[in-house]
C-alpha cells in the first residue's frame, strides 16, 4: 500500500473546496433569504484561507510533485484572495440593489478563486490546466449571470467561445511539449529541456502555451474578448474579472516561464517582448476613443498587463519583485475605480458614459477626489503608488539591458496619461451633468480606502517592497 501524500501544503485549498460545498448546501436549503449570509460567509472563508496560506507549510511539494507551495505562491494567493474578497463585497451590494441576489453568486466567485489558487500552486501542466478550467468555467457563468440582460448574455457567450479556443491552444502546446520531454511536471520539463536540444517542436509548443496564457490575462493580440465582456458583464463582476484572474494569471505566467522553460529564455523572451509592447501600445491608444468608462477600463487593463509583462520579460528576481509590487498597486487602483463606477447612478439608474462624470467635483466632491487620486496613480504620477509600480518595473528592465522596452513603456505611459487626466478635467472643469445618487456604504469605504492607500504606499513602500522581494527570491530558489 502506497503512502498517502502530505495534505498540509494544500490545507488552504482543501478548506476552500469543502467550504464551497457546505455553502452550496446551505444556499439550497435556506433558498431565497440566504444570499447575504452566503456572501459574508464566503468572505470569511477567503479570509481564513489567506490566514492558512500565510501560516501554513511553506517550501514543499506534494501530490506526486503536482502541487508546490513556497513564498511566491503564498504572496500570489493572498493577493488573489484580497482582490476576490473586495470585489465580492461590491458584487453583493449591487445584487441586492438590482434585485438579482441569488446564493449561487458568491459560490461561483469562490469556485473561480479556488481555481486561481490551484493554478498558482500547479507544478505540472495537467494540474495547471485543471485549475485554469475550474476558474474559467466559473467566470463564463459569472459573465452571463444577469441572464435577463441581453448584453450580459452576449458577453458570456463571447467569453465562453473564445475561452474554449484559448484552452485548446494551451492544451495543444502542452501536448507538443510533453511529446518532446516525455513528462508534464515542471521539474521534469526543466531537466529535459536543459539536457536536450531545443527542437522546433518544443519551441512551437511553448508559443502555444504562451498564447493560451496570454488570452487569460487579456494581452494583445489575444485581448479581443476584453472590451465586449467588460462592457456587457455587470459592473462589479467586471471588477472581479479585471483583478483576481489577472493577478493569478500573471503569477502563473511567471512561474511557467522562469520554471520549466527557464533554459529557453532567449526564445520566449522575444515573444514576450512583442506581446508586452503590443499590449502597452494598443491599451494606451485604443482607450483614447472610448466613450464608455467600462470599455476605457478594459483597454486600461490591457495596457497595465503590458507593463506587468515587462517584469516577466526581464526573467530575474528584480523583474519578479517589480511584477508583484505592480500587481498589488494595480489591485487597489482597480477596485477603487470600479467602486466609483458602481456609484455612477442617477435616480437609481446606472450610467456608464464618461460624459456622465461632468461636474462631479461640484455635486460629489469626495467621490471626485477619490477618482482623481486613482486616475493620477494609474497614470503613474508621483506622489502616488502607481508611480512606484512603474518605477520598479522600468528599473528592472533597464538593469537587465532592456532599455528600449522601458522607453516604449514610458511613451505608452505618457499616451495613457492623456485619457486618465481627461477624466479629471471632465469632473472638475466641465458643466455639471445630472447629479449622482449618494454612493453605497461598501463602495464608499472601498473607494476612500484605496485612494488613501495610493498615498500611504508611496510614502511607506518598504513593507510591500520587502514582501515582494522575499516572494521573488522564493520563486528563484524553488
Amino acid at each position: 500500500m502506497s503512502h498517502l501524500p502530505s495534505f498540509s501544503p494544500a490545507y488552504p485549498e482543501i478548506f476552500m473546496a469543502i467550504s464551497a460545498l457546505v455553502l452550496l448546501m446551505l444556499g439550497v436549503f435556506r433558498a431565497k433569504d440566504s444570499t447575504n449570509l452566503t456572501t459574508w460567509l464566503t468572505v470569511g472563508v477567503m479570509a481564513v484561507t489567506a490566514g492558512l496560506a500565510i501560516t501554513g507549510t511553506h517550501d514543499s511539494l506534494t501530490f506526486s510533485n503536482l502541487f508546490v507551495v513556497n513564498g511566491f505562491t503564498v504572496f500570489a494567493k493572498v493577493l488573489t484572495l484580497l482582490g476576490a474578497g473586495l470585489t465580492l463585497l461590491l458584487i453583493n451590494s449591487w445584487a441586492h440593489e438590482q434585485k438579482v441576489a441569488r446564493f449561487e453568486l458568491p459560490i461561483l466567485v469562490l469556485f473561480a478563486t479556488l481555481g486561481m489558487m490551484l493554478m498558482i500552486s500547479a507544478n505540472d501542466l495537467i494540474a495547471l490546466y485543471l485549475g485554469l478550467e475550474l476558474q474559467s468555467l466559473s467566470l463564463y457563468v459569472l459573465a452571463a449571470y444577469h441572464r435577463d440582460n441581453q448584453r450580459a448574455t452576449e458577453a458570456g457567450v463571447k467569453y465562453f467561445v473564445l475561452g474554449a479556443l484559448a484552452s485548446g491552444l494551451l492544451l495543444y502546446g502542452s501536448s507538443l511539449v510533453y511529446g518532446f520531454a516525455g513528462t508534464t511536471t515542471f521539474g521534469g520539463l526543466a531537466a529535459a529541456i536543459k539536457s536536450g536540444p531545443n527542437t522546433l517542436g518544443v519551441i512551437v509548443g511553448v508559443v502555444f502555451v504562451i498564447s493560451g496564457l496570454a488570452f487569460k490575462v487579456s494581452a494583445v493580440p489575444f485581448h479581443m474578448w476584453t472590451p465586449d465582456v467588460y462592457e456587457g458583464a455587470p459592473t462589479p463582476i467586471t471588477a472581479f474579472f479585471s483583478i483576481a484572474p489577472k493577478i493569478a494569471g500573471l503569477c502563473l505566467f511567471l512561474r511557467v516561464l522562469v520554471g520549466p522553460f527557464e533554459s529557453m529564455i532567449e526564445q520566449w523572451q522575444q515573444v514576450m517582448i512583442l506581446i508586452s509592447i503590443l499590449s502597452m501600445a494598443w491599451g494606451s491608444i485604443a482607450a483614447i476613443a472610448q466613450k464608455s468608462i467600462k470599455r476605457l477600463m478594459a483597454y486600461s487593463s490591457i495596457g497595465h498587463v503590458g507593463y506587468a509583462l515587462i517584469g516577466l520579460v526581464v526573467g530575474n528576481e528584480e523583474g519578479a519583485r517589480g511584477l508583484l509590487v505592480y500587481l498589488l498597486i494595480y489591485l487597489l487602483m482597480n477596485v477603487g475605480t470600479f467602486a466609483v463606477i458602481l456609484s455612477m447612478r442617477v435616480k437609481g439608474q446606472y450610467v456608464e458614459q464618461i460624459s456622465d462624470l461632468a461636474g462631479l467635483a461640484k455635486s460629489r466632491p469626495g467621490m471626485a477626489m477619490a477618482l482623481a487620486a486613482l486616475m493620477f496613480s494609474m497614470a503613474g504620477i508621483p506622489p502616488l503608488a502607481g508611480f512606484l509600480g512603474k518605477y520598479f518595473i522600468f528599473v528592472a528592465a533597464v538593469n537587465a539591458g532592456f532599455v528600449a522596452l522601458a522607453i516604449v513603456g514610458l511613451l505608452a505611459s505618457v499616451i495613457g496619461a492623456y485619457y486618465y487626466l481627461r477624466l479629471i478635467k471632465i469632473m472638475y472643469f466641465d458643466e455639471p451633468a445630472a447629479a449622482f445618487d449618494p454612493p453605497g456604504l461598501t463602495a464608499g469605504i472601498i473607494m476612500a480606502a484605496s485612494s488613501v492607500l495610493m498615498v500611504v504606499l508611496f510614502v511607506v513602500p518598504a513593507p510591500l517592497v520587502n514582501s515582494a522581494e522575499a516572494a521573488a527570491k522564493a520563486l528563484f530558489l524553488g
